[in-house]
């Protein structure tokens, strides 16, 4: 069947000038005369039938349907772009993109990036921020690393997962906080203000809990949405943290942070690796998922 598809120049042509809401600067932007890019948008509008642009004393300016059609093609045209590159990419070794949670990516996942990049130089990465589950289909993600239950991964249809890192959480507060010495108890840690993580609402009752220590204050004090706002709390001193030791590496490496009492919280939720279930397995994705169990070698749970 044949499709009825403007050229990628016409659509070129267009997107510039909508852009510029000038022919002229259009044409010297895409190295081509004034006259060309008016035939192309000319030509484009005869083959849609309506009329994109009107004439102002001052340029051209998008009539509603031209603006209308200037935000579809150019996502269009941002869209074969990348797959255009990734096919140029993919002559070399493989170009995977990744749907991952924000937190992860860029506190555990990026600072070991050089060392995957040493033993695989041939794959580039390419990554979007994704915090719930999606349908592959409807994305052009290879991949994605996702946090949840096992229960929510298994849940996720049509995916297969590679199950990487459980999240224990510690409690942990700068050694400036006021209130905080060494040794701390359970009970001690029942009279110094807490951060609430608001994903977590339960975690601290949960944690007092377990060390069988009555608290009342156990829900109360400021709450934060994300994982990287509670640390930041905890590094100026606002409080204590439940917190995943694996998104705090660094601050626990340079004293911003310490382990307030050395009992962990075993957490529900981990970390793991998605994929489509009906896919094959691309060689750069293989490569990808065999690191990361490497990595997760002495934290897999």
């Amino acid at each position: 069947m044949r499709r009825r598809l403007p050229s990628t120049q016409a659509l070129q042509c267009f997107a510039s000038a909508a852009h510029h809401q000038s022919y002229t600067r259009a044409a010297q932007s895409l190295a081509m005369t004034q006259g060309a890019v008016s035939r192309q948008i000319a030509g484009l509008e005869a083959m849609l039938g309506v009329t994109l642009f009107r004439r102002t004393r001052h340029g051209v300016v998008l009539t509603p349907a031209g603006s209308d059609f200037a935000k579809r093609a150019g996502q269009l045209l941002d869209s074969l772009e990348r797959v255009t590159l990734d096919v140029m990419a993919n002559q070399h070794g493989g170009t995977l993109r990744l749907g991952t949670v924000p937190t992860f990516a860029t506190r555990w996942l990026i600072p070991r990036l050089p060392e995957f990049a040493r033993q695989h130089p041939e794959v580039e990465l390419h990554f979007e921020t994704r915090t719930r589950p999606f349908l592959f289909a409807e994305t052009e993600f290879d991949a994605a690393l996702f946090a949840g239950t096992k229960a929510q991964v298994a849940a996720w249809p049509g995916t297969r997962a590679t199950w990487l890192l459980q999240e224990d959480v510690w409690p942990v507060c700068s050694p400036q906080l006021a209130g905080y010495r060494s040794h701390l108890s359970a009970s001690d840690l029942a009279e110094l203000p807490l951060l609430q993580q608001s994903t977590r609402p339960l975690a601290w009752r949960q944690w007092f809990d377990t060390q069988n220590v009555a608290a009342p204050q156990a829900l109360a004090g400021p709450r934060y949405e994300l994982f990287s706002m509670t640390t930041a709390a905890a590094v100026n001193g606002l409080g204590v943290a439940l917190l995943p030791r694996l998104l705090i590496e660094s601050e626990l490496a340079n004293g911003q942070l310490v382990v307030a009492v050395d009992r962990p919280l075993r957490g529900e939720r981990g970390y793991c690796l998605v994929v489509p279930a009906e896919h094959d397995e691309r060689p750069a994705l293989r490569a990808l998922r065999e690191w990361l169990l490497l990595q997760c070698g002495g934290e897999a749970n």
